[in-house]
């Protein structure tokens, strides 16, 4: 991985959390890296689609916010 890829998370945006785990899958399904690498691959994959998901239920929260604030 590159130094990158090894941001912590939580100085991703979505954006940039989303193109790392399109890189993570296409490594994994690419295939021939080895077992130790395969795995933090995996593990970093798992952590970057949760960051993914955490920032979009942040923006669904902003959005609810907002159309109540309007509606009341």
């Amino acid at each position: 991985m590159t130094a990158q890829h090894d941001a912590p998370l939580d100085s991703l945006t979505y954006e940039q959390a989303r193109d790392q785990l399109v890189s993570v899958v296409s490594q994994l399904e690419t295939g021939g890296t080895p077992l130790e690498e395969s795995i933090a691959l995996w593990e970093r994959g798992e952590a970057l689609a949760a960051r993914c998901e955490d920032l979009l239920n942040g923006a669904q929260k902003r959005l609810d916010a907002a159309r109540q604030k309007s509606q009341g």
